[in-house]
């Protein structure tokens, strides 16, 4: 169950994260889940069960970090190949 905070945290370090992103917050935020909720799990894995305030805030934390991480990891890979970031449709140029 606590894994759900690590999602949460995902899903706002990802939003976040892509904020700017072609692919928008909720793309990214979606990716961050997925971050958010593998990492929440292995927290809670290597800490044993039971929600204390240190444990809540690693795990919205942790969550937050690798969702960002992830939606960083997803903007570097769908960049162009000359280095630059695909202009958006409608962008002043």
């Amino acid at each position: 169950m606590e894994w759900l905070l690590g999602l949460l945290g995902g899903v706002i370090g990802g939003g976040i994260g892509g904020a700017r992103s072609p692919f928008g917050p909720f793309a990214h935020g979606l990716i961050g889940a997925v971050g958010g909720g593998i990492t929440g799990a292995i927290i809670e894995a290597s800490t044993g069960s039971g929600l204390d305030f240190g444990q809540i805030l690693a795990q919205v934390a942790g969550g937050g970090a690798v969702g960002a991480l992830f939606s960083a990891v997803l903007g570097l890979a769908t960049r162009s190949r000359g280095g630059a970031a695909k202009p958006r449709a409608g962008a002043a140029r």
